[in-house]
């Protein structure tokens, strides 16, 4: 067998390439990224999303999209119409603290549609977790939606992956991982952070579940897939640490209960208060692969924890540099302004201007900004910026540029690299002295008879003493990078 990590995004032969799948949670952390997969696998899909507009743009336009919801009966029998696959990727974890109920009937209801319209075969992701033990409600509600399924699903196949903890930018558990070290030099850490795991990447999980699309019909199955390495959220925490260049001391108490420590979390992590004492409480349970019928079944073999995390925060990097911030940001409505922002670990302020020049008159005002042109609004601070980075060791405003009307990717502009620059896109990348990473993007697009100019910056802060510089110079920024961008605007205005 093959030692080599399976390629989720490979072609497969035409004739193994399952008629119809359906995938739901779409729009959720797994189904987001497995969507694309199946796409280019040549896998035609049809998404079951309660807003299928929350789909437009991200589903290729061979994928249909129908609207639907678990929870509703009725809404699935058109949706599982000539399916032979149906991924149930969905969780109510977030909905409060009856998701153990609303899990159980929406696995019910899939199950009973699934076998009504003669689905061949479901696909499921749970949670790993030895099920003779007194498991936590989140673990125990996972095992009891793979039951549901099995028991009202007959005669479809039920393929059941049981995960240990999923690393990537975007997992709950990774996200929590990095707000803790990321924003606690010092941590109060209770016992279950000795417990083990087989932290597994999410290019991993993708590839297994895409693979379940071609392992051979019969009876129900249940796979338990984890990393490479078996280590503890502490060693998960110290890898984190280490590969962002952050010291962290962590001192270990027997007294810190689940609730205490779910209620500490969401101190830290407001974002996560709401699903946090429910994770805490399943962290108390090891989660380490003991059946290895995977390794059989599948062509892959999974990275360590080390190479999981790095992966994840390089993919991040690629991500962001390849994504349009009026696309991410879309959500909130067309030339809405961020201020301030969070997005995974970069710390954001967007804002937009619309003029009556056309984007290419307005990419070229954009194209002119630094060196000896200045930067359209407080050329002393700027100035100012660039003497403060040379006397702690950085390039400074002294570099210049090479060309006062053209960029190209690679030139230096000051204190920034230039990394993108096509057209309709600026995107400078900060070579100043920073606690973090920094950029500078603009963006140019059509709007009616003119053009709307996105102004973006980026941050990506190192420990707490990024966090400190960014909040104690986000209202200087606010003011200077406003004034920039009316002064963008007016020169392109004129030309």
């Amino acid at each position: 067998m093959s030692a080599q990590h399976h390629d989720p995004g490979a072609a497969r032969d035409p004739a193994a390439i399952t008629p119809s799948v359906l995938l739901t949670g779409a729009t959720g952390y797994i189904g987001a990224r497995l969507l694309p997969v199946l796409e280019q696998s040549g896998v035609a899909v049809r998404c079951l999303a309660r807003k299928p507009e929350y789909l437009s743009g991200r589903a290729a336009a061979a994928t249909e999209v129908v609207a639907g919801d678990v929870m509703d009966r009725d809404s699935l029998d058109a949706a599982m119409s000539g399916i032979r696959t149906a991924y149930f990727l969905v969780h109510s974890m977030g909905a409060g603290g009856h998701f153990e109920a609303m899990d159980r009937e929406a696995a019910g209801n899939f199950a009973s549609a699934a076998r009504g319209a003669g689905v061949e075969r479901i696909v499921y992701l749970g949670g790993l977790g030895d099920a003779s033990a007194r498991l936590s409600s989140h673990l125990r509600s996972r095992h009891e939606v793979g039951d549901i399924l099995r028991r009202h699903a007959d005669p479809a196949q039920v393929i059941e992956f049981r995960a240990s903890i999923v690393i990537g930018s975007g997992s709950v558990s990774f996200e929590m991982v990095r707000a803790l070290v990321e924003r606690l030099p010092v941590m109060i850490t209770p016992r279950w952070v000795s417990v083990l795991a087989q932290p597994i990447a999410i290019d991993d999980v993708l590839a297994y579940l895409a693979g379940a699309l071609d392992l051979p019909t019969g009876g129900h199955r249940i796979f338990e897939i984890g990393g490479r390495d078996t280590i503890s959220y502490r060693d998960l925490m110290r890898e984190y640490a280490a590969q962002r260049g952050l010291r962290r001391l962590m001192i270990s108490v027997p007294v810190l209960t689940p609730r205490l420590s779910s209620l500490w979390l969401g101190l830290v992590t407001p974002v996560y208060a709401r699903v946090g004492r429910i994770l805490v409480e399943s962290l108390r349970h090891p989660t380490v692969v003991q059946d290895p019928s995977a390794r059989a079944a599948f062509p892959i073999r999974p990275r360590g924890a080390g190479e999981a995390m790095a992966r994840a925060l390089r993919n991040e990097d690629r991500e962001y540099a390849e994504t349009s911030w009026t696309g991410a940001l879309s959500a909130g409505g067309p030339g809405r302004e961020w201020s301030g922002v969070r997005f995974g670990s970069r710390l954001i302020d967007s804002r937009v201007a619309r003029v009556t020049a056309p984007p290419e008159a307005a990419y070229r005002a954009v194209l002119r900004i630094g060196g000896r042109n200045g930067w359209y609004y407080g050329n002393w601070l700027w100035t100012l910026r660039g003497w403060l980075d040379l006397l702690v060791g950085g390039v400074g405003m002294r570099r210049g540029r090479r060309h006062p009307e053209r960029l190209a990717p690679g030139d230096e502009l000051d204190f920034w690299r230039v990394e993108v620059a096509d057209g309709s896109r600026l995107r400078l990348a900060a070579e100043m002295k920073l606690p973090g990473r920094a950029w500078l993007e603009f963006e140019l697009t059509p709007d009616g008879r003119g053009s709307m100019i996105r102004q973006t910056a980026e941050f990506d802060p190192v420990g707490v003493a990024g966090l400190a510089y960014w909040y104690a110079i986000h209202p200087l920024h606010r003011f200077v990078f406003a004034g920039m961008l009316r002064g963008i605007a007016r020169a392109a205005e004129r030309g």
